[in-house]
């Protein structure tokens, strides 16, 4: 049979198929809209990508990692090839972790992919955060799909932390320690919650058992469902894109899906994968051989949770000590339930800022193009004080070692960075919306004035001026895009009365909006353009006379 005839077949065969799939599952309508669909191609869009690629790598080498982990806290005697824990007494989670990292075939790699993709999964979905936090993103009718990545952060966060906890080493059992200090000190509940959840007194005994069942089946499953959902309302809503980022031979601000965007997304998935397993080749993270069965006598210095979780661990450092109050028969320990309450409502802040946001603003209509930072300065501030809090709090997760390998005191390192925390955001929050006012002005001024050329041209009457180059019409159309919002008064209701509610937003419109730098109008920018034409024609008979 020739190559052709064999070819034809083949397509036969598919078609056939592919009809038969479509008349009764009516598919071919979905996947074709499906594949109309336009994505930006922008560098900061492939963060989500990133974060999706990730859990993808972490599926696979959890899956693998399944068939060999044995969750049980029995006591056993090791005897595995591990020459320095031979005969010591360890948990079977232990011994099996020893197990697939010296005894099974390419086990410790898998360890090290599956531990490095947890760290870029969450590392990617906050990026990915911040890029949509920074640009407005969220703004209508995407607020409830922020919410729903917020839930997808929280949940990668929690995924990771019940892994970490599972191998039963030293180092996972001082973190799942402090956890059960911090639900202890829940005033009336936290010892009931604290025997339910590790089934009995510290350790327990079933603790291990229990995380793993939520690390690999809760948690993933609801990862999966709000990344459905994520993925559905990203659909539905349509993709954002940058003011004027439409490629320069067409309008469009991307590519469709099929064929162009599957074919890159593929190619990316495999970049993302290549090099995750090229770190865990060659970097070495979480080396359980070192520090051995957890034994709830010693406490390690220098013990830390992995990065995502250290901000919590932290807050818990930097608290004030002292702070330990009685009610009746039962001690309220606030130096543990202040970094509690406060760590919720920064939480909370944060999932719900978009709704905050929509009511100080008053605007209801549908953003499909994103910001440029700098016209949003109290956002940007904001979120520049959000980051700090985060980062002093993640550094106060290191007081022991910064102590330690600096040759400092350890109070005067608690006490800078109980400073610290309180000081830099308001620091951060002035100077990053100071810098926004200042970007805008220079804006304003490029749109009405041109750039400056670096030409000097002295006028016939002897004045010397510096020749600007007018902006084209890309850059003048993203200089002036944005929304030039007003502060609220507040006005009384139907019944006349002026509301608490009115007041507030009023108060919360002046804080964001009182120091706005309105975008050049279409009136100004002409006005300057017949202004810029004048002086031009004058440097044009300059350089005449000159060459006279």
């Amino acid at each position: 049979m020739s190559n052709t005839a064999t070819a034809k077949k083949k397509n036969g065969f598919l078609a056939g198929t592919a009809n038969y799939v479509d008349e009764r599952v009516g598919v071919a309508g979905v996947l074709k809209e499906f594949g109309r669909k336009i994505f930006p191609d922008h560098w900061s869009f492939m963060l989500g990508e990133v974060a999706l690629y990730s859990f993808l790598v972490l599926l696979l080498s959890g899956t693998f990692l399944t068939f060999f982990f044995q969750p049980s806290m029995t006591d056993v005697v090791y005897n595995g090839v591990y020459a320095p824990l031979k005969g010591a007494h360890m948990s079977i989670a232990y011994a099996s972790s020893l197990d697939i990292t010296f005894e099974v075939r390419g086990g410790l790699l898998m360890r090290q992919v599956h531990h490095w993709s947890a760290l870029l999964f969450v590392a990617a979905a906050g990026l990915h955060m911040l890029r949509v936090f920074f640009t407005g993103a969220f703004r209508k009718p995407r607020e409830l799909n922020w919410v729903v990545g917020f839930v997808l952060f929280v949940l990668g966060m929690a995924a990771g932390f019940t892994g970490y906890s599972l191998p039963d080493d030293l180092l996972s059992g001082n973190g799942l320690r402090i956890i059960d200090g911090m639900i202890k000190g829940v005033p009336f509940i936290g010892t009931w919650i604290s025997t339910l959840l590790f089934g009995g007194e510290f350790p327990g005994h079933s603790i291990v058992g229990r995380l793993y069942s939520l690390h690999i089946m809760l948690v993933p499953a609801l990862i999966l469902v709000f990344l459905a959902i994520h993925l559905v309302m990203l659909v539905l809503h349509k993709h954002t894109h940058y003011s004027g980022a439409g490629r320069k031979d067409t309008n469009v601000v991307g590519y469709p899906l099929m064929p162009v965007y599957v074919a890159k997304a593929g190619g990316f998935f495999f970049i993302v994968f290549g090099v995750i397993m090229l770190i865990a080749s060659f970097f070495t993270i979480n080396p359980i051989w070192n520090y051995g069965g957890y034994d709830p006598s010693p406490v390690s210095a220098g013990t830390q949770p992995d990065w995502y979780i250290g901000w919590l661990d932290g807050a818990l450092r930097l608290a004030p000590t002292h702070l330990e109050f009685m009610i009746g028969d039962n001690t309220l320990s606030m130096n543990i339930l202040l970094p509690l309450v406060i760590s919720l409502v920064f939480l909370a802040l944060v999932a719900l800022y978009p709704f905050f946001e929509n009511w100080v603003t008053g605007d209801k209509r549908e953003h499909h193009v994103l910001d440029r930072p700098r016209n949003a300065p109290v956002r940007t501030a904001i979120g520049a004080a959000g980051v700090t809090f985060y980062a002093v709090l993640w550094a106060g997760a290191s007081t022991d070692l910064i102590a330690t390998n600096f040759k400092m005191s350890l109070n005067q390192v608690l006490v800078t960075m109980q400073i610290s925390l309180i000081i830099l955001p308001i620091v951060a929050f002035m100077v990053t919306k100071r810098i926004c006012l200042s970007l805008q002005r220079k804006d304003r001024e490029i749109a009405l004035h041109g750039r400056e050329s670096g030409r000097i041209v002295r006028l016939p009457h002897g004045e010397y001026i510096e020749v600007h180059e007018a902006a084209n019409e890309y850059d003048l159309f993203k200089l002036v895009d944005y929304k030039d919002y007003q502060p609220t008064l507040a006005r009384p209701n139907a019944e006349g009365k002026i509301t608490i509610s009115a007041r507030l937003r009023a108060t919360a419109s002046r804080f964001y909006f009182k120091d706005s730098v309105s975008p050049a109008t279409m009136t100004e920018i002409e006005a300057n353009a017949h202004h810029a034409h004048e002086i031009e024609e004058q440097v044009q008979k300059a350089i005449e006379n000159q060459k006279l």
